[in-house]
């Protein structure tokens, strides 16, 4: 363990919290997490309860300690990492929520969203935010809180209310409301923030119907935002100094510090983005343009974002459904039972398509069945209708940013499996590398305070210190590649709605 102490990182997920101990050699030396309960009032909306959220930051960050065995007084700074858009408002005086935190999932605002585009402002949106009008993103859940909630909209008129994403309302607590800031990336996923000119929107803010009063102050990635004040948990006076949305946290985790960098987090579905330097190029792909992150006083640096609905999520219907398997690692054993997919093809389009089609009518299928066809065939097929729709998305984001993938950086449970990365690695033609450390968002976070305290000294300093697991060289020859691709996109085409 190092002697100059640790970070210690709060990763806030959608299902629970985990809190992290970070070494200056970028080793976790404690991990805990507690789950909260997740709250369902009607289908398609989804809440959770912030008193639950706040007692799970609690009871991990005890865990992590009792768990390292270390004092609380090793902890040189703290950073925090967050489920991104997910939106609460609460009182300034009491810091009591006046209603659930609505979650990024929730499509509750889609009639709103529909308003809107109606009203003309999806092209202004677009503009200004990167983002596209979708009940996705915080402000169109802010405005629904004032409207629902008696008496909200004049307490929020006379300044007596505050809002933020969770990363806001953890600083909020964590200095006993001395800051009411976010930073520049979960800023940047509201709706509300010029990510050009880095500031709130008044006339974003008109559109959704948001008093400013309510909007916290938006604050770098990584700088002292204030110290803990009555926690009871952590004592008195420990600063709060990194914050990132979590798939920013996971790019800086990565030490994608230079533009074409990129990485791709494999959980659920697949997050991809792409470092695109001081340019926020706008996206003709189907992509969204996003903040990466800010440091201090230095540039903004910004990202290309591309969601994959559907990645894990079809090895566990392999699981759960098909019943091919019995555990999701066995997924590679069953692929590699046979030398290719046999001609068949998966398209895991269980949710529709995301990034780059973005076709909620398109349906899942699997293609070129024949009579020889086995499970290890439709095994072999869903790994790579995977690394296919990984494979859009980056294409895509060289297309919208004119550079070429300078590597692909992988991580979360199914990066795991070698067979999917050498895939992706043949697929994209691109070496592939395996973090050495799977907790990647919140490494990012304690990355981010540490460079504000200086823990670390440079993203130099960094990028010597991380390290692969695993690479992965492409082996494919470039014109089957081609045959590979231009017959995937043909599957694509067959299974898109309308």
């Amino acid at each position: 363990m190092s002697d100059r102490g640790l970070i210690l990182a709060i990763d806030q997920g959608t299902t629970g919290s985990t809190a992290l101990l970070i070494d200056a050699e970028l080793k976790v030396v404690g991990k805990a997490n507690q789950e909260f309960r997740q709250i369902y009032p009607q289908p398609g909306w989804v809440e959770h309860d912030v008193s639950d959220i706040w007692e799970s930051v609690r009871g991990a960050v005890t865990a992590v300690l009792d768990q390292a065995d270390v004092g609380a007084d090793q902890i040189r700074a703290i950073g925090i990492t967050n489920q991104r858009e997910t939106s609460v408002l609460w009182d300034r005086a009491t810091s009591e929520p006046i209603h659930n935190a609505i979650v990024w999932q929730c499509r509750r605002t889609t009639d709103r969203c529909a308003e809107l585009r109606a009203a003309g402002y999806e092209d202004m949106v677009r503009e200004r935010t990167g983002l596209v009008l979708d009940p996705y993103f915080s402000g169109t859940k802010a405005a629904w809180t004032l409207e629902h909630v008696e008496g909200a909209r004049a307490r929020a008129e006379a300044g007596e209310l505050a809002f933020g994403t969770l990363d806001t309302y953890l600083v909020w607590r964590l200095t006993a409301g001395a800051a009411h800031i976010t930073d520049v990336t979960n800023a940047s996923r509201t709706m509300i923030m010029d990510i050009h000119r880095g500031t709130w929107d008044e006339e974003l803010a008109q559109m959704l119907g948001l008093p400013m009063a309510i909007l916290p102050r938006i604050a770098s990635s990584s700088e002292v935002y204030g110290e803990t004040r009555g926690v009871g948990f952590l004592p008195d006076g420990i600063p709060v100094a990194g914050i990132a949305g979590d798939q920013q946290a996971a790019l800086f985790g990565q030490a994608c510090f230079e533009p074409g960098q990129a990485k791709s987090t494999y959980g659920t579905g697949s997050f991809v983005l792409m470092n695109t330097g001081e340019k926020a190029p706008k996206s003709d792909n189907g992509l969204l343009t996003t903040i990466a992150w800010k440091i201090g006083d230095g540039p903004t640096i910004y990202a290309l974002e591309g969601s994959v609905f559907i990645a894990g999520a079809a090895v566990q219907w392999l699981r759960d459904e098909l019943q091919i398997i019995d555990s999701a690692p066995e997924v590679e054993r069953l692929a590699n039972s046979v030398e290719d997919a046999g001609g068949v093809w998966m398209v895991p389009a269980f949710a529709g398509l995301g990034a780059p089609y973005w076709d909620p009518e398109a349906r899942g299928a699997i293609l070129g069945l024949t009579r020889g066809s086995n499970r290890g065939h439709i095994a072999r097929a869903t790994l790579e209708g995977i690394a296919h729709q990984v494979a859009d998305v980056v294409e895509a984001m060289s297309a919208d940013s004119g550079r070429s993938l300078e590597g692909l950086r992988v991580d979360g449970g199914a990066a795991a499996n070698a067979l999917l990365m050498q895939i992706q690695a043949d697929l994209l033609g691109t070496e592939v590398a395996r973090s050495a450390i799977l907790e990647t968002t919140g490494l990012g976070s304690a990355l981010l305070a540490g460079l504000a305290v200086g823990f670390w000294t440079s993203t130099d300093d960094i990028a010597a210190r991380w390290a692969a697991d695993r690479s992965f060289a492409p082996e494919l020859e470039s014109s089957n590649r081609g045959i590979q691709r231009e017959t995937w996109q043909d599957m694509v085409n067959r299974v898109r709605g309308g």
